[in-house]
Parts: C-alpha cells; sequence; structure tokens
C-alpha cells in the first residue's frame, strides 16, 4: 500500500472520533506499529484535526470536510484540478502560486483545523491523486441530483477489482482527495469510494426512490456521535 494510501486509510479509521490505539491500527493495516507513529505524526503536522499520544491512542476531534467558501461544486472541482495541474508544473513559480492558493483556503478553515504554515493538504496527499478523480465528478453529480443509480468497477487500496451498482448519496472532500458515499446493492449496505479509485462509471436509467436505511439521513445517524 502506498503511504499516501495508507494515510488515507487512518484517516477512514479516526473519522469515528474514537480513540484507536496504534497497535490495532497497525494489525489492521498490516504494517509496524512504528510506521504507525510516524504517519500520525504526518498527519498531526499536517493539521488534521487528531489528537493522542504513543502508548496511548489516537483519536480524531473533528470532522475533515471542507467548511463552506460560497463556491459551488463545479468551482471547487475546477479549483482543485487548476492547482492539480499547476502543481505538476515544473515551473517553480507556479508550483509556489499552487501553495499559496492552497494556504489562502487553508487560511478560512475552522480555528480548530489550524493549518500550518505550508498549509495542511500538501503534505498528505498529492494533487495526481484528486486529479486522476476529477473525469469522474461530472457524471457523479448528475447522478445524485437525477437520483440514478451508477455501475463502476472499482480497485480497492489493495488492487483488489470489483464491479458495483451503487445508488450515489454524497460527495465528500478529504484535502486533495474525493470520495463518494453511496448504497452499495451488492454489499447491502454503504460504502464510501474514493473517486480516484474509480476505473469505469456509467449513469444508469434505472432511478431510486428513498428507502428506510438506504438514505444519506440513515448513513450520517450511523455515524457515532462526536458529543
Amino acid at each position: 500500500m502506498r503511504r499516501t494510501d495508507r494515510l488515507f486509510e487512518l484517516i477512514q479509521i479516526l473519522r469515528d472520533g474514537m480513540l484507536h490505539r496504534a497497535a490495532d491500527m497497525a494489525a489492521r493495516l498490516e504494517v509496524s506499529v512504528r510506521t504507525v507513529y510516524r504517519d500520525m505524526d504526518t498527519l498531526v503536522a499536517s493539521g488534521i484535526p487528531v489528537e493522542g499520544e504513543r502508548g496511548v491512542g489516537y483519536m480524531m476531534t473533528a470532522p475533515v470536510t471542507l467548511p463552506p467558501l460560497n463556491l459551488t461544486m463545479a468551482e471547487l472541482e475546477a479549483l482543485h484540478l487548476g492547482m492539480a495541474v499547476v502543481a505538476e508544473a515544473a515551473d517553480d513559480d507556479l508550483r509556489k502560486a499552487a501553495r499559496s492558493l492552497s494556504a489562502k483556503i487553508d487560511a478560512v478553515l475552522p480555528e480548530d483545523r489550524a493549518a500550518p504554515r505550508e498549509g495542511w493538504g500538501f503534505a498528505v496527499y498529492p494533487f495526481a491523486d484528486a486529479a486522476a478523480g476529477f473525469a469522474h465528478m461530472p457524471k457523479i453529480r448528475a447522478a445524485i441530483r437525477s437520483r440514478q443509480k451508477l455501475r463502476l468497477a472499482y480497485r480497492a487500496l489493495d488492487d483488489t477489482p470489483s464491479r458495483r451498482t451503487v445508488r450515489p448519496l454524497q460527495l465528500e472532500y478529504w484535502g486533495r482527495v474525493w470520495t463518494l458515499t453511496a448504497w452499495c446493492e451488492a454489499r447491502e449496505d454503504f460504502r464510501v469510494f474514493r473517486v480516484d479509485r474509480i476505473e469505469t462509471l456509467d449513469i444508469l436509467p434505472e432511478l431510486f426512490v428513498d428507502e428506510p436505511g438506504r438514505t444519506l439521513a440513515d448513513y450520517m445517524a450511523g455515524l457515532p456521535s462526536r458529543g
């Protein structure tokens, strides 16, 4: 598993707001405890709202989402696609400009998610990860609006391929990486898919309606309360 993928998995584990021991997370990701310690140091240094200490455990103290910036979804996608392209450029001035723009976005984050001077997102996810999923975003947005099912070919973080039919419910932003929360008909449960791991995606003509236990409200209600 690539380090960026592992960091994303750690954020997913911590997302429930509960205390997690490094040993348990290491066993789940099949890495050493020392590796988890280093990864947690990276997340903390990157401004991810994580608290804890070695030997005790770690927990996330605030949701990892982008607060409202008076931007539409399309505008936000365009912004980060632009930064993704610029960050890969050979021109040092352009790379610095991309970091400056990221810092300005970081500056409007809530106080409990204060970012380091260089901007928390750059330290965790390369822009190429986000850019890889942008091609699917228009179809996903359209399917969410029209309440149409999606058929997608997905490759998990361990490279296991699968084909799923899902009910798309919500797109979420995780600091240069987007995820799709959906009801997976194959698993009969909610699943969160990294958009950049989707290989192919098609909108199906079949519509879906709200059913008890399968709505976004049901998904959110199932998340542990942060008190």
